[in-house]
């Protein structure tokens, strides 16, 4: 590797006289300054940008933490973060906790070890806990995106939960359905309560009592939301749901597989909203309905919150960025079957 000292060597003159001609050439003679640059690119050196940023104490490095990068939210949101960092001259460190609290630990020490200039992270059941040990947010902004941990001084940029899935319920209760389940997710994480919480506004507003028989958590996993459907499908039928609202594309994937597997016809037998939208949720037959949420748009302004703290360079007041969600009906979801 060719260093300054061989710079400074090729060139006659002393290695701060490189450094000086390469990063402030307007500190340096223009004939020396020339002198550098011919001797540079005989050699072929390249700066070491890591280690001209950490005497600057700039790494110009980004820390994204997802929670699981198969999932087309996650890996949609992660291009967004990636296209600002870009935009703005920063690189970005992926990280995957597939929603494990063991990963994310581990993952955040390691991370510690690139001294990053900022964190993105999508948080698990144990962020909070985690990042309280690890981190002083004032020294180090931190974004949380999608959902929250209740870290104080944490920013966020989420989606608007509890409107998306009251639209979504209401939508079924517009066609007739007074017993819908719902799959959801892991029950301490605020995507999962916000949307719980959706629900439940919707079924209060049309008098439809809350029956959480008819609530089963599917733990944001494919898996999950097969073992739920089965659970919520195989009862008898004067107790088994007439539609299903399902807490993410993940757990909806396993919902229609189960329907599958208990040989049901969708729309006739069983209606399916889902939230998240996915190429597959348009391609299927029916297609899903869906509610949208922006997840490129979540990963893109959370990296822009972020740039702009960093350039900002003075602590600010933590706060959250909701952006809004759609209900695209399509045709997974109809009248109850029998109109009951």
């Amino acid at each position: 590797m060719i260093k300054i000292a061989d710079v400074a060597s090729a060139a006659k003159v002393s290695p701060s006289t490189v450094s000086r001609a390469l990063t402030k050439p307007d500190l340096v003679a223009r004939e020396t300054r020339e002198r550098v640059l011919q001797a540079a690119q005989q050699l072929g050196y390249q700066p070491n940008k890591l280690a001209r940023g950490l005497r600057k104490q700039k790494s110009h490095l980004l820390g994204l933490i997802v929670g699981d990068i198969l999932a087309p939210f996650h890996a949609t949101l992660a291009k967004g973060v990636q296209d600002a960092a870009e935009k703005h001259g920063y690189m970005v460190f992926l990280f995957n906790s597939d929603e494990q609290p063991e990963k994310e630990a581990r993952y955040l020490q390691e991370l510690q070890s690139h001294l990053p200039e900022g964190l993105l992270i999508v948080p698990t059941a144990k962020t909070r806990q985690h990042l309280r040990s690890l981190y002083n947010v004032r020294d180090l902004p931190i974004i949380e995106l999608d959902r929250t941990s209740g870290t104080p001084g944490v920013h966020a940029v989420l989606a608007e939960n509890v409107l998306g899935a009251r639209e979504a319920v209401e939508h079924l209760i517009q066609l007739g359905h007074r017993r819908i389940g719902l799959v959801a997710g892991e029950p301490i994480i605020t995507t999962a309560q916000e949307r719980l919480e959706g629900y439940r506004q919707a079924l209060e507003q049309a008098g439809i009592p809350f029956d959480e028989r008819l609530i089963v958590n599917g733990y944001h996993k494919e898996e999950g939301g097969y073992a739920a459907a089965m659970e919520l499908l195989r009862r008898p039928p004067s107790e088994r749901p007439t539609a299903l609202f399902v807490g993410n594309s993940e757990m909806a994937a396993g919902t229609v597989q189960a329907i599958r597997d208990l040989g049901l016809c969708i729309p006739d037998q069983i209606s399916l909203v889902s939230f998240d939208d996915t190429r597959w949720a348009q391609l299927m037959e029916p297609a899903l309905t869906v509610v949208a949420q922006p997840a490129y748009e979540i990963g893109f302004l959370a990296c822009e919150t972020l740039v702009s703290l960093l350039q900002q360079k003075k602590q600010v007041q933590s706060h959250t960025l909701r952006l809004k969600t759609r209900l695209l009906i399509r045709q997974s979801t109809a009248r109850p079957y029998g109109g009951s």
